[in-house]
């Protein structure tokens, strides 16, 4: 009997009302019992092996290309924004919750403790947010402003403020929606940062700038609504914004498990479901039928004053991409013509090896006709430019060579939980690494042919994690699909290059936004 045949009739008719398969419950059920492998790195890529940095010779051509396929309405950007601003103000909510440390006296009392050091300066620079005039606006209203509810200590009347319903409800927001910069009459969020970056670096001849941000339901009326507001601020005769939106598919939700595996059911004995993580975001990355689509981080953006270094980069990577699809196009189309000259295959044979760093296995090269095989079947597939920056220990991944089960090496973007850090040597490679994945990218999704790709057949189903949650008190385990941008692309041919660290500048707390990059002065 399988996993799923084991469950009641009346837990198997609760699961097929998600939408999702008996085949895909019973492999997540045994995810959960067998684990995850790790992956086994072998080295990190560095510049020279594994990571370009374009020659500066190259930009002139590299920037042409680009806006050439740029003036053709080629591109697009996609912006994973689904995720809540509450890990933004987890410190300023857990204060705001707290009955004992919102006071000028336990300040005093406890400078050491980081929650007050995080609170303290959030509220020694609150004039330095671009929120600053809406929070004293709220506060006016009920006869007080920032400064004096300060002054008087009432720092509960001020988080309170920033944080709930009856003020800002930032806390509630999604990260897109949060006043992040300020600008002369009026502030920026996230959402319209992305929109600005669009205009300038994919902008067509006919002006259509296509932009693609994932959301949650829950948020898509405020979405819309603050899109309408400032719509007319980057619109004119020669740009029109074609914003749109999706959610992450019900169907790409994952099971909870109970501590000993088997399905977690709520206090009305229902199966509990998980979003799959940004992995989930595959299918809405294939429903797009792009043809050249950056991808980047919804916090990862910064003010006018220092876009310029962003923008080159973005171009210079599109061009990149563009050459590269150029040679893979035009090699493919040899091989489909039945070309399987010696001369042909030895050419594509090391463009693959130098480019890619990945070597012809033996077997396939026991005939001219097996060799043209696996040369089409590897380079037929989909293709990544991934902006790589020094590692300045940032959270997060990093790009490594990494050992495949059928002996080849492949160049992967790997994060620390598919690691075995109990493995002294796996934990020395991984923390040798000296670049950063920041999540920056541009790819190709359709083939030579100009069809789009099925995503779903170049992800690497070994390469999710397990982690531990809570659910009303209870302990839970949650499935986490490969990642959109590492196990969801391991089967991609992936180009790294290295970008200025400037080019980085993520608002993983609200503090974050005090640093110099994200004050517009």
């Amino acid at each position: 009997m399988n996993t799923f045949d084991s469950l009641s009739p009346a837990l198997q008719e609760q699961i097929r009302e998600k939408g999702i398969s008996e085949t895909e419950i019973q492999s997540q059920l045994e995810r959960f019992r067998k684990g995850f492998p790790t992956l086994n790195v072998i080295r990190p890529a560095t510049i020279g092996d594994g990571i370009i940095r374009v020659p500066d010779q190259d930009h002139p051509y590299l920037l042409e290309r680009y806006r050439q396929a740029q003036k053709e309405g080629r591109t697009m950007k996609f912006v994973p924004a689904s995720g809540a601003a509450s890990r933004m103000f987890k410190t300023l909510q857990s204060m705001l919750n707290s009955r004992e440390k919102l006071s000028k006296e336990y300040f005093e009392q406890h400078p050491e403790d980081e929650e007050v050091q995080f609170t303290k300066q959030f509220l020694d620079e609150i004039a330095s947010f671009a929120f600053y005039d809406d929070l004293n606006a709220v506060l006016e209203k009920k006869g007080t402003n920032v400064f004096q509810v300060i002054e008087e200590g009432s720092y509960k009347t001020l988080l309170s403020a920033v944080l709930d319903e009856d003020g800002l409800a930032l806390g509630t927001l999604p990260k897109a929606l949060i006043p992040f910069h300020a600008y002369p009459g009026h502030a920026r969020t996230p959402m319209e940062e992305h929109i600005v970056e669009a205009i300038e670096h994919t902008k067509p001849e006919n002006g259509d700038v296509r932009i693609h941000f994932t959301i949650s339901p829950e948020h898509e009326e405020a979405f819309y609504k603050k899109l309408e507001q400032v719509r007319s601020r980057y619109e004119n005769e020669s740009t029109r914004l074609l914003v749109e939106t999706s959610f992450q598919k019900p169907e790409t939700d994952t099971i909870a498990a109970t501590p000993d595996n088997e399905p977690f059911l709520d206090e009305n004995g229902q199966p509990v479901f998980r979003p799959g993580g940004h992995g989930a975001l595959l299918a809405n990355l294939e429903e797009l039928k792009g043809d050249l689509v950056y991808i980047k981080n919804i916090d990862n953006i910064v003010p006018d004053r220092l876009k310029k270094t962003t923008y080159y980069y973005k171009k210079l990577i599109g061009g990149y991409l563009l050459a590269l699809q150029d040679r893979i196009f035009h090699f493919l189309k040899e091989l489909d013509s039945g070309n399987n000259q010696p001369i042909i295959l030895n050419e594509i044979t090391e463009f693959i090896e130098s480019t890619f760093h990945t070597k012809l296995p033996e077997s396939a090269g026991s005939t001219p006709e097996k060799h043209a095989q696996w040369l089409f079947d590897r380079l037929n597939c989909p293709l990544r430019v991934c902006i790589m920056v020094k590692n300045e220990e940032e959270p997060g991944g990093g790009p490594f060579f990494v050992q495949e089960k059928e002996g080849s090496p492949s160049l992967q973007i790997v994060e620390d939980a598919q690691i075995n850090h109990d493995d002294p040597v796996q934990k020395k490679v991984f923390q040798s690494s000296t670049h950063f994945n920041p999540t920056d990218l541009v790819c190709s999704l359709r083939d030579f042919r100009g069809k789009p790709f099925n995503l779903k057949q170049f992800r690497n189903p070994d390469t999710g994690f397990i982690s531990v949650k809570s659910y009303e008190g209870k302990e839970l385990k949650a499935l986490e699909l490969p990642g959109l941008w590492n196990g969801s692309m391991a089967y991609w041919n992936s180009v790294f290059v290295e970008a200025p660290a400037n080019t980085f500048n993520p608002v993983k707390t609200v503090n974050d936004l005090l640093r110099d990059e994200h004050r517009n002065e």
